[in-house]
C-alpha cells in the first residue's frame, strides 16, 4: 500500500453510481477505505456493494455514505473519483470547485475527454488531476446500487497526473486497489490522445449507421463488437494512422504511450482486426447504442458513445490536427458525419482554454 494513501487516513468519494462508479466504490471499500458515493438514486443502496469477476469471485465493499447531495459526498475527502461521461465534466467540476481543498486528488476514469481543461479551476484551487488511459475492466451493473459484474481485467494500467510528480504515488494506489501493475506516464497528453473510445467507438458508429437519415428505423439492434465489420476496421485503422502521424509531428513532447490500436489489438490488417475485436469475450455480447421505438430501433444520440466520444474525444484530436496544419481527412470526415446526423455542432474547443498553437500545447503539458 502507498504510504500516502493508507486506509486509516484516506477518505474516498466516488461521483456516479453507474458501471464504473459501482466498480470503483466496491473495490475501494473492500480495501478498507471509508467510501462515500454520490448518486441520483441513493434510496436504491442498502449499504454494501458486490463485484463479481470473470471467475465468479465475489468482492464485497461496505460503504460509509450514499447521498444525492454533493457536499455531503465530498466533504473532507482526500481522493475523488469522477466516473461521469466527458460531456458532464465541466458541470461537475464547477459544482466541486467550492469544496476543493489544496492537496485533494481528483481522478477521472477513464481520463480522456479533456479532463485537464474541464477541471482547470480545480487545479488552480490546489487539486491534483489524474486519469487512467483505460478502465481496469469492462463493468456492467446487474442490480443498481447493489451488484456489478466485471470481465476482462487488464494486465497493466497507465496513469498520468497534473502535476506529474504525483503520478508515481497514485500509481501505487492503483496497484493496491486492483492488484494490477500501473505505469506512470510522462505527461497527461498521453491520456488525452489515447485512441480507445474516441476512435474505437466513433469509427464503428459512422460505419454502423452510414445509411442513417432522419426518421429511419432499423429492424434490429446489432452487436456493437460481436458483429464488427471490415468496413469499421478499415476506418478505425485509417483514423488511428492519422493520429500516429500527429504524434510523430509533435516531437518535442514524449508521447510514446499513445500506442496505435494496430499494436493494442495486435492486428496488421482490417480482417485480423475484425476477428480480434469480435473474439473479445468481455465485449462481444454488448448491443449497440440504440433505443427501441414502435417499429424497430433508432440510434440513441444521447448515449455516451455519441454524446462523449465525438464532441469530447475525436473532436479534440481533430482540433489538434488543425493546430498542426495536418490533413486528418478520415477523422474530419467522421466528425462531419456526426455533425450531420445529430445536428449537434457543440464540441470542446481548445481555443476556449487558451490553446491556439502547438507551442501552447507544449507549454501546457
Amino acid at each position: 500500500m502507498p504510504m500516502r494513501y493508507k486506509t486509516d487516513n484516506t477518505r474516498i468519494a466516488v461521483i456516479g453510481g453507474g458501471n464504473i462508479g459501482t466498480q470503483f466504490a466496491c473495490v475501494c471499500a473492500s480495501k478498507g477505505y471509508e467510501v462515500n458515493v454520490f448518486s441520483s438514486k441513493p434510496f436504491l443502496y442498502d449499504g454494501s456493494l458486490e463485484m463479481i469477476d470473470d471467475n465468479k469471485n465475489k468482492t464485497i465493499g461496505v460503504l460509509n455514505k450514499v447521498t444525492s447531495v454533493l457536499s455531503e459526498a465530498v466533504i473532507d475527502c482526500h481522493i475523488i473519483f469522477i466516473t461521469y461521461p466527458a460531456f458532464m465534466y465541466k458541470n461537475i467540476a464547477d459544482q466541486l470547485l467550492p469544496f476543493v481543498k489544496k492537496g485533494v486528488k481528483i481522478g477521472v476514469v477513464p481520463g480522456t475527454g479533456g479532463a485537464e481543461f474541464a477541471f482547470r479551476n480545480c487545479m488552480k484551487a490546489g487539486a491534483t488531476i489524474f486519469g487512467l488511459q483505460r478502465v481496469p475492466s469492462v463493468a456492467r451493473i446487474e442490480l443498481y446500487g447493489k451488484r456489478v459484474r466485471c470481465e476482462g481485467f487488464r494486465s497493466e494500467l497507465y496513469l498520468a497526473s497534473i502535476p506529474q510528480n504525483e503520478s508515481e504515488d497514485l500509481c501505487g494506489l492503483m496497484r493496491f486497489l486492483w492488484n494490477i501493475p500501473c505505469v506512470s506516464l510522462p505527461n497527461y497528453l498521453n491520456v488525452t490522445l489515447t485512441p480507445s473510445n474516441p476512435i474505437l467507438h466513433t469509427t464503428r458508429l459512422k460505419t454502423l449507421f452510414s445509411d442513417y437519415y432522419k426518421d429511419k428505423v432499423y429492424d434490429r439492434n446489432p452487436l456493437f463488437y460481436g458483429e464488427w465489420t471490415d468496413e469499421s476496421s478499415n476506418l478505425l485503422l485509417a483514423c488511428d494512422a492519422e493520429l500516429q502521424e500527429m504524434v510523430r509531428i509533435m516531437d518535442k513532447i514524449d508521447l510514446r504511450f499513445v500506442k496505435s490500436l494496430r499494436l493494442h489489438y495486435e492486428s496488421d490488417s482490417a480482417e485480423a482486426l475484425t476477428n480480434k475485436i469480435r473474439s473479445i469475450k468481455s465485449l462481444n455480447h454488448l448491443s449497440s447504442p440504440m433505443k427501441q421505438v414502435e417499429n424497430g430501433w433508432i440510434p440513441d444520440f444521447n448515449s455516451r458513445f455519441f454524446a462523449a466520444d465525438f464532441p469530447y474525444g475525436l473532436a479534440i484530436i481533430d482540433e489538434l490536427a488543425e493546430l498542426l496544419n495536418y490533413n486528418d481527412s478520415n477523422i474530419k470526415d467522421t466528425m462531419n458525419w456526426y455533425y450531420k446526423v445529430t445536428g449537434n455542432t457543440k464540441c470542446m474547443e481548445l481555443s476556449e482554454y487558451g490553446i491556439n498553437s502547438l507551442e501552447d500545447i507544449y507549454n501546457l503539458y
